[in-house]
């Protein structure tokens, strides 16, 4: 078996709508997925992606409205980073940021920068073969759109601790205790370890919850045993657009193994994806008490 690089990474805001207008407005994903965190539905759980909602693409958002922006620290994610076609994409996207006042810090192959509530982002010039994954927007020619994650990089004191999980359970492989890579049959991701601040971390806006790798559906219990056998592991959960298991790795973050479907395209069209607010049967009778609590959100499209 092999996971097949990030799932998605999950986030968290205190302002949904500027959330969206930065994630979907500015950077070009697509809202693919306007639904509710399942452990506790007054909170907008939000999905950006590529056109179709693939995974490998797909970053998410939970909203605490007015959460005080948090830290990063050991035992967290610091960093996502994306990948584009060029040094070109880096020019358009360094002036692209410019125009909407983010700040930036180019470099050869990359540019770095920060979502409005600090969470660091990166841009990396993609050397590999895997197939872009990209949304269409009206502002982003499609040279210069992000294709699909990188990695994340994380803070870790020890990344020895973690070694045996990565390389020996989940399949990783490593040029180093601190530098990781989960290569399946059609993608990749990295995971890299750097020395943590000073400071300890602190969850909140603009802080990342966790990452998520990707299986074969047809493989999912068999990921849950072998997890199980060297670390303390969830059930498998039904979070009806995949499946999930979640558990800590050694150095403290949050991981889940989520399936390669059925995907956002289960309840709602296609063309349509993320326009209305989309629940789960579940929570469907939920659904006029949500809508009156969630913050409104615009339709990027």
């Amino acid at each position: 078996m092999k996971l097949e690089g990030i799932h998605h990474i999950t986030g968290i805001t205190g302002d949904a709508p500027r959330n969206v207008e930065f994630y979907a407005g500015v950077l070009g994903l697509r809202l693919v997925k306007k639904s509710v965190n399942q452990d506790d539905p007054t909170v907008y759980h939000l999905f950006y992606a590529d056109e179709k909602g693939s995974a490998g693409s797909d970053i998410t958002f939970f909203e605490y409205p007015d959460v005080p922006k948090g830290r990063a620290g050991a035992g967290m994610v610091y960093r996502v980073v994306w990948r584009v076609a060029s040094e070109e994409a880096l020019g358009f996207w360094k002036a692209r940021l410019s125009a909407k006042r983010v700040e930036s810090d180019k470099a050869p192959g990359s540019l770095t920068f920060e979502d409005p509530e600090g969470l660091e982002l990166q841009l990396v010039v993609d050397e590999g073969d895997d197939a872009p994954l990209m949304a269409d927007h009206p502002e982003v020619p499609a040279d210069f759109a992000l294709r699909g994650f990188d990695g994340v990089r994380t803070f870790a004191s020890d990344p020895s601790m973690s070694a045996n999980l990565l390389g020996e359970t989940l399949g990783f492989s490593g040029t180093s205790d601190s530098a990781w890579m989960s290569r399946g049959d059609t993608r990749g991701s990295f995971y890299v370890y750097d020395e943590p601040p000073t400071k300890p971390g602190l969850s909140g806006g603009g802080t990342i919850h966790h990452v998520a790798w990707a299986c074969q559906m047809d493989e999912h219990e068999s990921w849950r045993a072998r997890v199980a056998e060297v670390a303390g592991v969830t059930p498998v959960i039904d979070r009806y657009y995949f499946k999930s298991i979640y558990f800590r790795e050694p150095s403290g973050v949050l991981f889940e193994i989520a399936t390669l479907g059925p995907g956002f395209a289960v309840d709602e069209p296609q063309e349509s994806l993320g326009e209305k607010l989309a629940l789960p049967p579940d929570y469907e009778h939920l659904r006029e008490k949500l809508e009156g609590v969630l913050t409104p959100l615009p339709n990027p499209r």
